[in-house]
């Protein structure tokens, strides 16, 4: 699976932060639903343009990032 296919940004949209494709829904507010304990079904159930692999695309894309980020010094 590549997330590439899932997440996009687009000045137009949520002012440029990445989101599933074709929806509103930021990768940040999955992100976020998924910290605070939600499972997948229940992001699915709470947005039902979600899908299992978009859900994962946000994982993928989310290790991406941070494997290419500067580490927070101590």
């Amino acid at each position: 699976m590549e997330y590439k296919d899932y997440i996009e940004s687009n000045s137009d949209v949520m002012l440029g932060k990445p989101v599933i494709k074709g929806t509103r829904i930021t990768v940040a507010l999955v992100l976020k639903k998924l910290s605070e304990g939600a499972s997948a079904e229940d992001i699915i159930l709470a947005y039902p343009n979600l899908t299992h692999v978009s859900i994962c695309a946000v994982l993928a894309y989310a290790a991406d990032v941070i494997s290419n980020e500067t580490p927070i010094a101590a």
